[in-house]
């Protein structure tokens, strides 16, 4: 038991963050789940319609299961490039004599340039017409058939929207795993060595069993950024062409604020924070399960 001092120290520092998480978390998901049950144009008297809006969404409405579709197919693309990469950087940095923070600044970079200097300088690599660095990589090395519009191919929109956002936080994933790299214990590994194990088996017997608290905490972050992203895909496409990059979070957005469905909007939002909630717990028993195999 705490003294009651150090109880009161407690209670001190922790209210006006948990205030504040309230105020500006629970509250709008309480204000949302409460609309989501009227029908409300922003300015008309609200008119209750109980499980209507849910009914719609989850049955007849064809956009919005595009939409989470094009939610998930976004999710893949950005959990590859941002674990995938920031595990292989991170490990890879383990090993560098010099130049680690070099590469550590040069990674973190992206994650603190503005969305909005992203989303155009994506926009540029993926121009055609004035012709972008990605279509003349493919004419340099005899790839020409295969330059194009890639934000206006349906077939590419999704890929092109996710990488931005996969490269965006990649660096800051980096350094978290690679703290975690660095506090595996080396006596371990260069006992490992000596034994006559290979780098893949130190990696898989030894540091990724210590780093595991960690990497389930990165994935569920990732997971959770991935779900609830916007802005770069609103800033790119638009949702567009078509639906093909539609998201549920522009969906929504474009709901309230363009239809002025607030109602509507607001089964939406739950929609995702229950997507979320689920995603999460998944993880958490499919990782817990590996663990305990």
């Amino acid at each position: 038991m705490l003294p009651s001092r150090s109880r009161t120290a407690v209670l001190v520092f922790l209210l006006p963050p948990l205030l504040l998480y309230g105020v500006a978390v629970l509250f709008p998901i309480l204000q949302s789940l409460f609309l989501s049950f009227f029908s409300w144009d922003g300015i008309s008297d609200l008119e209750f319609v109980g499980l209507s809006n849910y009914v719609h969404m989850l049955t007849g409405d064809t956009i919005f299961w595009r939409a989470f579709v094009n939610a998930l197919g976004y999710l893949f693309i950005c959990l590859v490039i941002q674990l995938g990469g920031a595990l292989v950087v991170a490990s890879l940095l383990t090993s560098f004599r010099r130049g680690r923070e070099l590469v550590k600044t040069l990674y973190l970079l992206p994650a603190v340039i503005s969305t909005v200097a992203i989303a155009f300088l994506f926009q540029r690599i993926y121009s055609l017409d004035p012709v972008g660095l990605l279509n003349q990589l493919l004419g340099a090395i005899g790839l020409g058939g295969l330059e194009r519009s890639w934000l206006s191919d349906v077939n590419t929109v999704l890929a092109a929207v996710s990488v931005p956002e996969g490269w965006r936080f990649t660096g800051l994933y980096m350094l978290i795993i690679y703290a975690a790299l660095l506090a595996v214990p080396q006596e371990l590994e260069e006992a490992a060595r000596l034994d006559g194990a290979s780098r893949w088996t130190i990696f898989t017997r030894i540091r990724f069993p210590h780093i595991r608290p960690v990497w389930i905490t990165t994935v569920i972050m990732a997971t959770t950024y991935a779900l609830r992203g916007f802005d770069i895909p609103y800033l790119m496409t638009n949702g567009g062409p078509g639906q093909s990059s539609e998201l549920l979070t522009t969906y929504m957005y474009k709901t309230a604020f363009t239809s002025t469905n607030y109602g509507y909007a607001s089964s939406i939002s739950v929609f995702i924070v229950i997507e979320c909630l689920v995603a999460v717990g998944l993880i958490f028993l499919i990782l817990r399960r590996r663990s305990d195999a």
